[in-house]
C-alpha cells in the first residue's frame, strides 16, 4: 500500500499538465510560471490529505491552480511584459490560416492575456472541453453565469483576434 507522499507524487505526475496550462494562462514569463507551479504544488500538498473525492481530482487541481494563480496575481500586482508583435504575412491570405500551430497558439494566448483573470480561467476550462457544470464547480460561479461569461469572453477574444489580425496587415 502506498503512503500519502507516494500517492500524492503519483497524482501530481498524472495531473501536472493542468498546473502548467493554468500557469501559462496567467503568467507570461517562464520564471513566473515556474514559481507559480511550485506554489500550486505546495498548496495541493497542504490540502491533499483533506481531499475526500478522489474521482474529482482533476477538477480539484484546476480549482487549486486557478485560485493560487489568482492569489499570486493579486499579491504581486503582476504587470508583465509580453511581445505584442505577431509574425507578419506578405500576401492577402487569411492571417490565421498562414500561421503554424505554435504561432496560432501564441496568437490565441495574446488574446487570452487581454481577458480579466476570471475569464481566463473560464476560457481555459472551456477550451479543455469542461461542461458548464464542471466549470461552475471549479470556479464557484452559477451554471448560468458561466454561460454568460463564456459568451462574453468569446466575443472579446474574437475582437482581440480581429484587432491583432488587422494590426499585422
Amino acid at each position: 500500500m502506498k503512503n500519502l507522499k507516494e500517492e500524492f507524487l503519483d497524482m501530481l505526475n498524472r495531473y501536472q499538465g493542468i498546473i502548467h496550462k493554468v500557469s501559462l494562462i496567467y503568467f507570461r514569463n517562464k520564471e513566473d510560471r515556474e514559481d507559480n507551479f511550485q506554489e500550486v504544488v505546495y498548496q495541493l500538498w497542504k490540502s491533499y490529505p483533506k481531499l475526500k473525492n478522489k474521482e474529482s481530482t482533476g477538477s480539484w487541481i484546476y480549482a487549486v491552480s486557478i485560485n493560487t494563480s489568482l492569489s499570486r496575481l493579486k499579491k504581486n500586482n503582476s504587470t508583465v511584459e509580453y511581445r505584442d508583435k505577431i509574425p507578419e504575412h506578405e500576401n492577402g491570405e487569411d492571417f490565421i490560416a498562414t500561421l503554424s500551430a505554435n504561432e496560432q497558439l501564441e496568437f490565441l494566448l495574446q488574446a487570452i492575456y487581454k481577458l480579466n483573470p476570471v475569464d481566463r480561467s473560464i476560457i481555459l476550462l472551456y477550451l479543455e472541453e469542461k461542461s458548464y457544470e464542471e466549470i461552475s464547480g471549479i470556479t464557484g460561479l452559477t451554471v448560468s453565469h458561466v454561460g454568460v461569461r463564456i459568451n462574453r469572453a468569446k466575443k472579446l477574444l474574437k475582437q482581440h483576434l480581429n484587432h491583432l489580425d488587422h494590426d499585422n496587415r
